[in-house]
């Protein structure tokens, strides 16, 4: 579906199991990403995409790949991006979230809470 790949920003490809890795925090002063470490660690299911979106949207994080066994997109993983969606409107997708321990984790809440209020724009 177009609309469906434009406003997420990628299509999934596949995951390796869930295990341990580093994220690479790029853009440290948006709302989704303020105040977490980089790297940042994290345990997950670690997406891999068809396409690298980076030049379509504004990669928040990456995923080091070396941090964790079976990534297939190389030493530019994009994890969490934000993009304008055309008539105002914003999307970010993070490929986060996985595992019911995720959302026990106060860093990763911070990181849901700062994406949704820019979504919204409640900054």
């Amino acid at each position: 579906w177009p609309f469906y790949g434009t406003l997420v920003g990628a299509y999934f490809k596949a995951h390796p199991a869930v295990q341990a890795a580093h994220v690479d925090v790029e853009v440290a002063d948006h709302p989704a990403m303020a105040g977490l470490t980089s790297p940042w660690m994290r345990t997950d299911e670690w997406y891999d995409f068809q396409t690298n979106p980076r030049g379509a949207v504004t990669v928040l994080a990456t995923v080091d790949e070396s941090s964790y066994t079976g990534g297939t997109m190389g030493p530019d993983h994009p994890i969490v991006w934000a993009h304008g969606t055309g008539g105002g409107g914003r999307a970010l997708y993070t490929a986060m979230g996985h595992t019911q321990q995720s959302y026990a984790d106060p860093a990763f809440r911070q990181h849901l809470t700062g994406a949704l209020r820019w979504v919204a724009r409640v900054e």
